[in-house]
């Protein structure tokens, strides 16, 4: 099989390795090992299940094995189906040497690794992320949550995966529109804190929005090395893994008003990340000018990067005030400087952020 990176976390005793590249998921002797137990429940969703769930089965031929398939979707991030993950497990007679094995998205992830950071106070999981959104973002760093009605990832713990297998030949039945939302998470990398690789992805934005193979791969490295160096030296979001949430207070708002599922989570990210720019901007925080540079690049992969139509600026406002990051009832962004230099700014003035959202 061929690997074209591996990458660490660096977490000392719970450092574990992200595996990069074509073919990875049919290379059971490499990820296999990866699993300490006796059980092993795979967690999928419809959409992922009849393209890959076999080939993740046979890795695990040996094991007391099951599999549970949810419906696709932003909107079945809920404790209802977390329970389901629970009930297969009490079925599985899974106990604490239990390894589940997050194979999908984002959502299925985030679901799969709360259910094994608080079955039996804590089990192991493997991401297996089968978007690319999933791939440079949720599926490192341990970060795991389901929704409420009330907002994004508000139930949730940090519990990191024993292992991230990404192999990039299952981007080739990712949906056109899946594959664009992902890339908004790779511009994150090079708008917070990298402009040489903002750079890099302006002059290879054709080739990325072709899916040419060698682009893809390169991204995906580069924005897991960026996000796994971040989360050794700030596990639980104490102080620099805040920025890799920049555009995300204004995309979660966003997700939420519209109804889950409505704007696909990259989506409202790219749009998140406009705001948080010209807001950086009306602030006199940043040039203007990086800011269409920021929206250029977005349209070119494909992104939007105005308000959907019809948003409500105080309902949005309302939503914005439910953010993890707030502290005292204070409204606490990130903003930037430019592009490659990324900030948290407590108590930000509510005015301006109105101003933006009009």
């Amino acid at each position: 099989m061929s690997v074209r990176h591996t990458l660490n976390v660096a977490l000392g005793e719970r450092a574990y390795p992200i595996w990069i590249g074509p073919g990875i998921l049919d290379d059971h002797a490499r990820w296999r090992a990866a699993i300490r137990g006796r059980h092993a429940l795979v967690v999928t969703n419809a959409t992922v299940a009849p393209l890959y769930l076999d080939r993740t089965l046979a890795a695990l031929d040996g094991l007391a094995v099951a599999s549970l398939v949810l419906p696709d979707g932003e909107a079945y991030k809920t404790l209802d189906h977390c329970a389901q993950v629970f009930d297969a497990l009490a079925a599985l007679k899974a106990n604490r040497d239990a390894c589940l094995v997050a194979l999908g998205g984002g959502v299925i992830g985030d679901l799969a690794g709360f259910a094994a950071a608080t079955w039996m106070r804590g089990v192991d999981f493997i991401q297996i992320p089968t978007t690319l959104l999933a791939q440079v973002d949720s599926s490192v760093g341990g970060k795991t949550g389901v929704n409420l009605a009330a907002g994004k990832n508000l139930v949730g713990a940090f519990h990191q995966p024993r292992a991230v297998v990404i192999d990039t030949g299952t981007l080739a039945t990712l949906p056109p529109r899946e594959y664009r939302s992902g890339l908004a998470e790779v511009v994150k990398y090079g708008a917070i804190g990298n402009a040489e690789f903002f750079a890099w992805l302006e002059e290879n934005a054709a080739a990325l929005a072709a899916r040419d193979d060698a682009a893809v791969g390169e991204a995906i490295a580069r924005s897991c090395a960026h996000k796994a160096g971040v989360v050794a030296r700030d596990e639980r979001e104490d102080g620099e893994r805040a920025l890799l949430n920049f555009g995300h207070t204004f995309g979660h708002a966003l997700e939420t008003s519209a109804g889950y599922g409505t704007l696909l989570h990259g989506e409202a990210v790219a749009i998140g990340m406009v705001l948080a720019a010209r807001l950086s901007a009306e602030l006199g925080r940043a040039p203007a000018a990086d800011t269409q540079r920021l929206e250029r690049l977005l349209a070119a992969l494909g992104l939007p990067t105005a308000l959907p139509p019809g948003h409500d600026a105080q309902h949005l406002l309302a939503l914005m005030r439910l953010d993890k990051k707030n502290v005292s009832g204070r409204l606490r962004l990130i903003l930037w400087r430019g592009i490659g230099d990324a900030q948290i700014v407590p108590d930000v003035d509510e005015g301006a952020i109105g101003n933006v959202l009009r």
